[in-house]
C-alpha cells in the first residue's frame, strides 16, 4: 500500500512527504503479510488498483465488477481489509501532519530575514507600518481576547489509546529527517516503527463502552499536560519578541489575550450524566493538573538555581520572604534543603510545599498553602527580581518569566469551565418552585411579558425564593445544586474557574432572566441594600435556530433596557457574552442561509449593544465539519465583521479538531501563532473600519436575496417533504453512528424521532459517512441561480463579489471543499438502502439536480474549470484520497444492508455491527471529518 505518494508541487519538501508515506505504506504492507499472509496483501492491492481505475475512468461494467469484488469478500478477510484501509489513512494523516511542521521549518530555514505570511511577526510589522504608535499598539493588544473552548462533542472517532500510538509514530517519523543518523540507527528506527504499526494493528480501534464524563475530562486534560502548558507561553514569548523588535524603546508584557476554556464536565445540555458532583470533580481534577505541572517545573528549575551567596548578592526581599516561609510553613523531610548559601533552592522548597498543600484540604485557610495563584506569582516575581539584581537575566527570562506566564494563563484551575443547560430545564424548575411558593400556579403557561415582569420583581426582591424545608423533584434539586456548586467553586478555586452559564435554545428574554434568578438564590447575583449589584456568573444566551437569530437583537435590547439586567452587565465590566450556534442554524436553514443569518445577527446584536454602551464577546459554536461551521482557526477569526470583535472572541474546539490541532506541539504552535496573527490583523481592520462601502451594501442586499431563495429550497426538502426523514434514516448510517461509543452524550436531546430533537452532530456525521455531505452544500446552487438568472451582467457581479467580498468568497470556497469531498455515485449506493423506491427516486433526483447546479454555479463564479483548481494542493490531496476511501464506502453499504436485514428479523449480529463501526472509523480518517 504505497501508491498515495504523488502530491502537488515538486520541491524537496514534497519529496520528503512522499518518502514518509511510501515508508509507512511499505511497513503496513509488511504488517499485513505478517498478520494475514500474502493473500491479505494481494486482496488489498487488487481492491486498491480497481478503485483507482474506476476513479480514473468510470465505466458501468467496471463499477459492477468492483462491487462484486467487494461483495464477494469472505467475512474474515473482509474484516482485515477494512482495517487495512482504515489504518493506512491513519498513517497518511500522521505523515501529512508531520509535513506541516517540516514545511514551516523549511520556510524558516530558507527565508532568512524574510517574514512569513500569517506569522505573529508579519502582523506586528503590519501594525507598525500602518502607523500605530506604542500607546495605540498597547490599546489594541489590551482589547484583544480569544478563548478556545474544548468540548466533549462526540466527533472524535479515535480512542485515546490509538491517538497515543499515533503520537509515538509521529515522533519517530520526524527522526527520519535527522541527517546524523547512522545506518544502524535508521534500521533500529524502522524496526521500532514496524513494531508500533503492529501494535496499532493489534489494538482495538473501537471502544467497548461509552466513555464516562470523567473519561472525557481526562482526555481533554491530556492536551493541557502534553501540549498547551508548553506551547501557549511560547506564543506569548514570540509576540513579545516581535513587539520588542518593532517597538524597541518599550518594555512589553502582553496581557493574557489567549486562553483555553472547557465545557467538558460542565455541559449538561441533553447529557444527564453531567451532574453537579461531576462538575465539582472536574474542577478538582483540573486543579490537580495545574498544581502538579508547577511542581514538575519547579523540580526542573531546582537544577538551574544553584546560585551561591558566596559569589552573588541576592536581594533582601528574597531573604525576608524565606524567613517568613520558615515561620509559617512546615517542610516535609524530603523537601528540606540544608545548604544555607543557596537561597533560591531554599525558596523553591517552600514554593513546592505550599503548592503541595493547595491539594490538601487539611491546610485550608492557613499560611501553609497558597490562598490563590496570585500569591504563587508574587513569590515567583520575588525570585525574578533577585535574579536580575545579580545579572542572571537569562535564567530569569528563560525559566521564571515563562513560569509566571503559565501561572497567569492556567491559574490553579487549568481552564475556565463553562456551564451549559437547555432553557426548558430552567423553565421546568422555575415552574415547580413558584408553584410550591404559591407565587404562580403555572409559570410555564404565562405570557412572555408576564414572565419578564415576574422575574424582574424576583431579582429586585432580596428575599430567597426556595426553602430547605420544601421537597423538590430530582430534576429541580439538580438544577439548584448546579448553582450551589458554582458558588462553592468560585470560593474554593477562584472566581475565574466558572464565569459563564450558557443557555441552549434561548428563545426569549425570560430564558436568560431565569438563570439570573437561580443565581440570586445562592449568592452568585445579588442587589445590596445600597443598590450595588454584584454578579459573578453571567447568563449567556445561545441563539441557535434561524428564528432565534432573527429574534436575538430584540431580546438583547429588551434586557439592556431593564435596569437590574443592565446593572448585572455593568458588574461584569460592561461585557456581555453571547453565543451563536453554527450547527443547529445550518441544520435549520442550510449552509448559505446559516452563514448569512449569523453574519446579520452579529451586526444587529452589536448595534443593539452599542446603543447601551455594552461591549460584546461573541462565542462562536463552530464544529469541525463543513456543515457545522468548520474552518481553520485563523480564517474563523478573519471572516468576522470587523465591528463585532471589540469585546473578544470565543470559539469551540470539538472532537477530532482538538486532536488534529493540539496533539503535536509544532502544529499546536503554528495554529495558535496563526490565530494570534489573525487577531492582530482583525483588530487593525476594526480600527481602520469606516463602515460598509456602497458597493458592499449592495452586495449584502444581493446576499440577502440569495439566502432567502436558498432557505426556501432547503426547507422545501428538509421540512416540507414528508418522506425526507425516512430517506435520511435509511440511506445513511444514522442509527449505527449512534452505536459508536465516542461520547457520553446521547445523540438526541429527547427520546424522540422528531427532526428538531436530532442533534446536529449525528446529522452531519451520517451525511458525511454516506458521501452526500448534504448539509455542507445543499440549496446553495438554487440561491445563486436566483440572482444569476443566466444573465452575464449578474454573473459579473457575483464574480466581483468573489474577488472583493471576503464573506462571499469564504462561502463559495467552503462549497468547493464540500463538493469535492462529496460523491453522488457512491451516495446512490447508500440510497439503494431506502425501502421505498418511489421515495428514493424522488428525493435522490432532487439532491442530484441541486448538486449539479451548485457545482456549475461555483465554477462560473470562481472562474475555474474544475472544483478547487484555484487551490491545487488541496485538490490533489482530496483526489488522491478518494480512491482509498471508496472501498470502505462500498463495504459499509454492504455491511449496513446485511446488518439491517438481520435486525429486521428481530435478531442482531455483533460482528457485523463491529465491521460497520470499523468502516465508520476508516471513512472518518480518510475524509478527515466526522461531525
Amino acid at each position: 500500500m504505497t501508491e498515495l505518494t504523488v502530491t502537488a508541487g515538486k520541491g524537496n519538501s514534497n519529496n520528503l512527504l512522499r518518502r514518509d508515506i511510501r515508508f509507512l505504506g511499505n511497513i503496513l504492507g509488511e504488517v499485513l503479510v505478517h498478520q494475514g499472509g500474502n493473500e491479505l496483501l494481494d486482496i488489498v492491492e487488487k481492491i486498491r488498483e480497481a478503485s483507482k481505475s474506476l476513479r480514473a475512468v468510470f465505466l458501468p461494467e467496471l463499477h459492477e465488477e468492483f462491487k462484486e469484488m467487494i461483495n464477494s469478500l469472505e467475512p474474515g478477510i473482509r474484516h482485515q481489509v477494512i482495517r487495512a484501509f482504515a489504518i493506512y489513512f491513519q498513517l497518511v494523516n500522521i505523515a501529512e501532519q508531520n509535513h506541516r511542521i517540516r514545511r514551516k521549518r523549511d520556510y524558516e530555514l530558507s527565508a532568512g530575514e524574510t517574514v512569513q505570511t500569517g506569522t505573529i511577526e508579519a502582523a506586528v510589522r503590519d501594525l507598525k507600518e500602518q502607523g500605530f504608535n506604542y500607546a495605540e499598539a498597547q490599546e489594541i493588544l489590551g482589547g484583544m481576547s480569544l478563548e478556545l473552548v474544548m468540548t466533549a462533542h462526540p466527533t472524535e472517532a479515535m480512542r485515546r489509546a490509538i491517538l497515543d500510538i499515533h503520537k509515538r509514530i509521529a515522533d519517530d517519523v520526524m527522526q527520519l529527517d535527522n541527517p546524523t543518523l547512522t545506518f544502524r540507527e535508521r534500521e533500529q528506527l524502522r524496526e521500532k516503527l514496524l513494531n508500533e504499526v503492529i501494535t496499532l494493528w493489534q489494538t482495538d480501534e473501537l471502544r467497548d463502552r461509552k466513555p464516562t464524563v470523567l473519561d472525557e475530562v481526562r482526555n481533554g486534560m491530556y492536551y493541557f499536560h502534553e501540549t498547551l502548558f508548553h506551547v501557549l507561553p511560547e506564543v506569548y514569548q514570540e509576540l513579545e519578541r516581535c513587539l520588542t523588535k518593532y517597538y524597541p524603546e518599550h518594555y512589553w508584557h502582553v496581557p493574557a489575550y489567549l486562553r483555553f476554556g472547557s465545557w467538558i464536565g460542565g455541559d449538561r445540555d441533553g447529557n444527564p450524566s453531567v451532574t453537579s458532583d461531576v462538575t465539582w470533580e472536574t474542577l478538582r481534577m483540573q486543579r490537580k493538573l495545574s498544581v502538579r505541572e508547577y511542581q514538575r517545573i519547579l523540580s526542573e528549575l531546582f537544577k538551574h538555581l544553584s546560585f551561591s551567596t558566596s559569589i552573588v548578592d541576592v536581594t533582601d526581599e528574597l531573604m525576608a520572604s524565606i524567613q517568613r516561609d520558615r515561620l509559617q510553613v512546615t517542610l516535609r523531610k524530603t523537601q528540606q534543603w540544608n545548604n544555607d548559601k543557596e537561597p533560591y533552592r531554599i525558596k523553591l522548597t517552600y514554593l513546592t510545599e505550599k503548592l503541595h498543600n493547595v491539594l490538601d484540604d487539611s491546610t485550608k485557610d492557613t499560611p501553609e498553602r497558597y490562598p490563590s495563584v496570585e500569591a504563587f506569582i508574587q513569590d515567583l516575581k520575588i525570585i525574578d527580581r533577585s535574579l536580575r539584581h545579580h545579572y542572571a537575566d537569562y535564567v530569569a527570562d528563560t525559566h521564571i518569566k515563562k513560569l509566571i506566564r503559565q501561572a497567569e494563563l492556567f491559574g490553579f484551575h487549568t481552564a475556565t469551565l463553562d456551564i451549559r443547560q437547555h432553557s426548558k430545564e430552567h423553565e421546568n424548575a422555575m415552574t415547580e418552585i413558584l408553584a410550591k411558593m404559591n407565587i404562580v400556579d403555572n409559570y410555564a403557561e404565562l405570557e412572555e411579558q408576564d414572565k419578564i415582569e415576574l422575574l424582574e420583581r424576583l431579582l429586585n426582591d432580596p428575599r430567597p425564593l426556595t426553602s430547605p424545608y420544601q421537597d423538590y423533584s430530582e430534576n429541580t434539586r439538580e438544577c439548584l445544586d448546579v448553582y450551589r456548586t458554582v458558588y462553592l467553586a468560585q470560593k474554593e478555586y477562584g472566581q475565574q474557574c466558572i464565569t459563564s452559564y450558557l443557555i441552549s435554545m434561548t428563545e426569549a428574554a425570560s430564558d436568560i432572566l431565569e438563570v439570573m434568578v437561580f443565581s440570586k438564590e445562592v449568592g452568585l447575583f445579588r442587589k445590596d441594600a445600597d443598590g450595588t449589584v454584584v454578579c459573578t456568573l453571567q447568563s449567556v444566551p445561545l441563539f441557535e435556530t434561524i428564528d432565534d437569530l432573527h429574534a436575538a437583537p430584540g431580546i438583547m435590547r429588551q434586557l439592556f433596557n431593564m435596569p437590574i439586567y443592565r446593572e448585572s452587565v455593568a458588574a461584569m465590566n460592561d461585557l456581555q457574552e453571547i453565543m451563536l450556534g453554527y450547527s443547529d442554524s445550518n441544520k435549520d436553514g442550510g449552509v448559505v442561509t446559516a452563514n448569512w443569518e449569523l453574519r446579520v445577527a452579529l451586526k444587529q446584536i452589536t448595534a443593539a449593544a452599542n446603543e447601551f454602551g455594552v461591549k460584546l464577546k461573541f462565542f462562536h459554536g463552530r464544529g469541525g465539519a463543513l456543515g457545522r461551521g468548520g474552518m481553520p482557526l485563523n480564517r474563523s477569526i478573519l471572516v468576522q465583521p470587523p465591528e463585532t470583535i471589540g469585546g473578544g472572541i470565543k470559539i469551540t474546539e470539538q472532537g477530532e479538531v482538538i486532536s488534529s490541532r493540539y496533539s503535536l506541539r509544532g502544529i499546536a504552535y503554528r495554529s495558535l501563532e496563526q490565530a494570534t496573527s489573525a487577531l492582530i490583523t482583525a483588530a487593525i481592520q476594526a480600527k481602520l473600519h469606516q463602515g460598509p462601502s456602497p458597493e458592499e451594501q449592495r452586495w449584502e442586499e444581493i446576499m440577502a436575496g440569495i439566502s432567502e431563495k436558498s432557505l426556501e429550497k432547503y426547507q422545501d426538502l428538509v421540512f416540507r417533504e414528508p418522506d425526507f426523514l425516512k430517506f435520511f434514516r435509511e440511506s445513511t448510517p444514522l442509527v449505527e453512528v449512534g452505536e459508536l461509543n465516542i461520547g457520553s452524550r446521547p445523540s438526541k436531546r429527547k427520546n424522540s424521532d422528531r427532526f428538531e430533537d436530532l442533534r446536529a452532530i449525528p446529522w452531519v456525521f451520517a451525511w458525511t459517512q454516506s458521501r452526500y455531505l448534504f448539509p455542507a452544500w445543499y440549496a446553495a446552487g438554487t440561491g445563486l441561480l436566483d440572482f444569476y438568472q443566466n444573465n452575464e451582467e449578474n454573473l459579473k457581479v457575483l464574480q466581483d463579489m468573489y474577488q472583493h467580498f471576503s464573506f462571499f468568497r469564504t462561502v463559495v470556497d467552503t462549497l468547493q471543499f464540500a463538493l469535492i469531498k462529496a460523491d453522488l455515485v457512491i451516495a446512490k449506493e447508500y440510497a439503494k438502502m431506502c425501502s421505498d423506491d418511489e421515495v428514493k427516486n424522488r428525493i435522490l433526483s432532487q439532491i442530484e439536480e441541486e448538486f449539479r447546479l451548485t457545482r456549475d454555479m461555483v465554477l462560473k463564479i470562481s472562474g475555474i474549470t474544475e472544483i478547487l483548481d484555484n487551490i491545487p494542493g488541496l485538490q490533489e490531496s482530496i483526489r488522491l484520497r478518494n480512491p482509498y476511501v471508496d472501498p470502505l464506502s462500498y463495504l459499509q453499504v454492504q455491511l449496513l444492508t446485511e446488518l439491517r436485514t438481520v435486525r429486521d428479523q428481530g435478531q442482531d449480529d455483533a460482528e457485523l455491527l463491529r465491521e460497520v463501526l470499523l468502516t465508520i472509523n476508516g471513512i472518518a480518517a480518510g475524509l478527515r471529518n466526522t461531525g
